[in-house]
């Protein structure tokens, strides 16, 4: 047996891996887009208030905490292939619905199903790529789920923009259940996660999972052995939370980095970019929908930063660059909101900020805050802490989407933009106290550092300060 595989034919089985699983981000992106051009459509024909149509957005993230929730203690029992797969099934049931309703009420518990899908796929897909890439690649292949998203979404404001000379919003939310019915059939192929297996007891069929995927027999059986000593240490997320300190830390900075990504402002962009473009002064359908889908491409353009850098700069200088940028982006656009937007001239400028602040997002929070949620749990308790964090992401989610008109029609454009400026510049001091720099360090070892008690913004150290002093808060 030849004990050394190609290292290039390994890495190509890898990023096969590591892409369809990563398509389940292509429906996320794809159902987060779709609403935004086919919300003015729906608002008409069922006569909706502000209020109403902020319910039919934000449903979906309700739908999606409750997704997430369930997903840590599914993921457990059934594995991530599974999961994935149900995730799949939610999705194309949710198109469907779309599709057909013919009143609000049924539109709302469609977009609920869809958002089910979307926690599911949110949880499980992060974690699956992070228990499947190799480190040196980890970043980038989450990195690569957060791509699909913006893919879907782009796609998305493509869809809507082409079907909105009609009005088809019903084809808008259909069109869905294709590349749902392609997930399906793409997660059917993957292999089970060697760290699942191995919590199962199922080393032999863990290490065999690990060949395919490693470079060669002895990097998978070296990773073997450290998963082996990790498992040691069984799932038990509740009664960790409850009885560990060092958990209870890593759990706590999880939910808060997602509170972090969703309040930058970017979510209301995707869900109301139409709107936006509105305020703008772009007056007219047409503008509004092609507008809306340069941003979408800018969204996916400036992902492959994040792919590029995560694992050669790090998480931690990308996050505090790209916060800085959407802070000084929102600053501007509720100054121009203010002063306001009078000329084509002006109406372009408050676009190109539009389009920086997308960037800033999109190479920093947008991908590295699912980076880091994947990476910073400890094994024994990987799928509660990933879980609170992933439902803390779709309740912010649902908070912000809930909002955004009602802060609009309230407080003002101008005031709810340097609002957001505002968040943003409280993200960059958390970014300096709390987050840890975790590049080409394993998950066994900022597990190992978070379990001594190293401060969090410490626990991707590679060595323990001989001078640090256990802590049980931060």
């Amino acid at each position: 047996m030849n004990t050394i595989s190609s290292p290039t034919q390994t890495n190509r089985q890898t990023l096969l891996v590591c892409f369809l699983a990563a398509l389940a981000g292509l429906l996320f992106g794809l159902d987060m887009g779709v609403i935004a051009g086919a919300l003015p459509f729906i608002a008409s024909e069922f006569n909706l208030s502000s209020h109403h149509q902020e319910i039919v957005v934000s449903i979906m993230m309700l739908g999606a905490a409750l997704g997430a929730l369930c997903s840590g203690p599914m993921s457990s029992t059934l594995g991530r292939k599974k999961s994935l797969l149900l995730g799949a099934v939610l999705f194309i049931v949710g198109s469907v619905g779309c599709a057909v309703a013919h009143s609000m009420e049924v539109l709302a518990v469609s977009r609920f199903i869809l958002g089910l899908a979307v926690g599911v796929a949110s949880f499980t897909a992060p974690l699956y790529l992070s228990e499947i890439a190799p480190e040196r690649i980890r970043g980038s292949m989450i990195s690569l789920y957060q791509l699909m998203i913006t893919i879907g979404i782009l796609a998305a404001f493509l869809s809507d923009a082409a079907l909105s000379e009609g009005g088809h919003w019903r084809w808008m939310l259909g069109v869905i259940t294709f590349p749902a019915i392609i997930l399906f059939v793409g997660v059917l192929t993957l292999p089970e996660s060697p760290r699942w297996l191995a919590m199962k007891n199922k080393h032999e069929l863990a290490g065999k999972v690990l060949k395919l995927l490693r470079n060669s027999d002895k990097e998978a059986q070296d990773e073997l052995n450290q998963i082996r000593e990790s498992v040691k240490m069984k799932q038990r997320g509740l009664q960790l939370f409850l009885h560990n300190p060092h958990f209870r830390r890593s759990t706590y900075l999880g939910v808060l980095l997602q509170f972090m990504q969703q309040f930058t402002g970017m979510t209301v962009i995707m869900y109301y970019a139409p709107k936006i473009f509105e305020i703008a002064g772009f007056a007219t359908t047409r503008e509004q929908m092609w507008g809306t889908v340069i941003a979408g491409l800018t969204n996916v353009l400036a992902t492959f930063i994040a792919i590029a850098l995560v694992d050669r700069w790090g998480r931690k200088p990308i996050l505090k660059l790209g916060f800085s940028g959407m802070a000084i982006c929102m600053g501007i656009l509720g100054y121009m909101f203010h002063s306001g937007i009078s000329n084509p001239t002006e109406q372009y400028t408050a676009v190109i900020v539009l389009l920086v602040f997308i960037t800033g997002f999109a190479m920093s929070a947008g991908p590295l805050i699912w980076v880091l949620c994947s990476e910073i749990q400890p094994l024994a308790g990987r799928d509660f802490g990933v879980t609170c964090s992933t439902m803390a992401n779709w309740i912010a989610n649902m908070i912000i989407g809930a909002t955004f008109l009602t802060l609009i029609d309230t407080i003002g454009s101008p005031n709810t933009f340097w609002l957001y400026g505002a968040l943003n510049v409280v993200c960059i001091v958390l970014t300096l106290l709390f987050i840890p720099e975790t590049k080409n360090i394993s998950l066994e070892h900022i597990e190992r550092n978070l379990m001594r008690g190293n401060a969090l913004r410490h626990i991707g150290q590679p060595q323990q300060s001989k001078t640090s002093n256990p802590i049980t808060t931060e």
